[in-house]
């Protein structure tokens, strides 16, 4: 569809300081490119008061940018910001060289980490809505006069033909997406109805979610010591001793300048975060940016509208640190704020199962109830809802059952306390 300049395999960084403002990570910013599979040859930074309109990087530095192409042989560039559609044509016409922005190479990454059919919807109208702002370029190579009849070119009929194509595949996909989000629609209302609470793992991409959501679960989810590992929303039902069951969702990692579009493609994914009950923050306790990276979390937790659900901080990888071990930090309402553990070795797990036991089980109950041989339908829905640990037949009839569950819950079932009994009582009763 494009005549761009092809390639992408030895790239040439470039990164700007704006304004005074902090600058990028740059460890970070090398080590997206290479989860890209490109090989870096060479790296330049700089400083400007603002960015410049044509180039963002200046005439000079476009100049010295060409200059280290022709000398390393780079045949892509790529920015660690945001372009615009003009800068990256101005760009690519003055260093005769594939320019790729931040957005872009995170598209890429996603691109090649995509797994899943939905990941894979989700991917392409993200690359489809960035791509959309880049048409133009494309077609240069056709005329582009203006007039009355018989003086228009080519180019502009194509063109409208592309965004017409463009817009009906993104339609389409927008369609797609909505029945795979139905679907998970439904799979929460059915978890609602069993008041089963979701805690969602979130965090900055590469602080080890998913190998610690696979020691919790058991799972086996693709963990990997690189960015973006993780693409695809993972669930699992996890049973926590005098709490009930609870709802594991592992997310996709977030990033600084994570793409406005990313985020919207992604919006059925990071539904299962904005809809928990209780978010686990994971933070990589050895990285030295590490403050900064939990405010980047918790932009992104505001942009989806789950920044008011209650969470508590994972310190992981305190196997890289030096005389740390594992631990608990309490809040003033004794819960569990912070918690310093090691995925990877273990360490601290337990710490994790009996916060989420404290924070799920201050509402819970082990009891049993006593119903009426006419309560067969009551007796029925203490199974669906899956609260039943076991059943004895008393001597006077009915059914006497076992159960575990929110106390709230038992209440509306159950509204006459004398039918509610506890544990000891029974299990002394049943025994002799």
């Amino acid at each position: 569809m494009f005549e761009r300049h092809q390639g992408g395999e030895n790239a040439l960084l470039v990164q700007l300081q704006i304004n005074n403002e902090e600058p990028g990570d740059s460890d970070e910013f090398r080590e997206l490119v290479e989860s890209a599979g490109v090989k870096v040859v060479e790296f330049i930074s700089g400083s400007r008061s603002r960015p410049d309109p044509k180039y963002f990087v200046g005439k000079g530095k476009a100049e010295e940018v060409q200059q280290r192409i022709q000398q390393t042989g780079a045949d892509v560039v790529i920015f660690d910001h945001a372009l615009s559609p003009a800068q990256e044509r101005n760009l690519e016409r003055e260093l005769e060289c594939k320019v790729v922005d931040r957005a872009g190479l995170i598209l890429d990454i996603f691109a090649q980490r995509a797994r899943s059919f939905e990941g894979k919807l989700q991917v392409e109208l993200a690359q489809l809505k960035h791509l959309s702002t880049r048409l133009i370029r494309g077609w240069t190579h056709l005329e582009r006069q203006k007039g009355g009849i018989g003086l228009r070119g080519p180019g502009e009929t194509q063109l409208e033909t592309d965004r017409r194509l463009l817009n009906n595949r993104i339609k389409h996909i927008n369609k797609r997406l909505d029945k795979v989000q139905k679907q998970r629609q439904q799979g929460r209302r059915s978890r609602q109805r069993a008041e089963t609470p979701t805690v969602s793992l979130v965090g900055y991409t590469n602080a080890g979610k998913s190998t610690l959501f696979n020691t919790m679960t058991g799972a086996t989810v693709y963990a990997e010591d690189q960015l973006f590992a993780t693409l695809d929303a993972t669930i699992r039902r996890v049973e926590i001793a005098d709490a009930g069951p609870v709802v594991l969702a592992d997310t996709v990692g977030f990033i600084r300048q994570l793409p406005h579009d990313l985020v919207a493609a992604f919006r059925s994914t990071l539904e299962e975060t904005k809809q928990a009950h209780l978010l686990l923050h994971i933070i990589d306790a050895s990285h030295p940016d590490r403050k900064d990276r939990i405010d980047q979390v918790n932009l992104v937790l505001a942009e989806i509208e789950a920044d008011e659900i209650h969470q508590i901080e994972i310190y992981n990888k305190i196997d890289l640190l030096d005389d740390v071990e594992p631990r608990v930090d309490y809040d003033e309402n004794g819960l569990a704020k912070r918690i310093w553990l090691s995925s990877k070795t273990g360490n601290g797990i337990d710490l994790v199962i009996e916060s989420l036991k404290e924070f799920f089980g201050r509402e819970f109950v082990h009891c049993w109830v006593k119903l009426e041989p006419s309560d067969a339908k009551l007796r029925a829905k203490f199974y669906e809802l899956g609260v039943v640990i076991s059943e004895s037949d008393p001597e006077d009839g009915g059914f006497l059952i076992e159960v575990s569950m929110q106390k709230h819950r038992l209440e509306e079932i159950i509204p006459n306390q004398s039918n509610i009994l506890p544990c000891k009582n029974v299990e002394s009763r049943l025994n002799n």
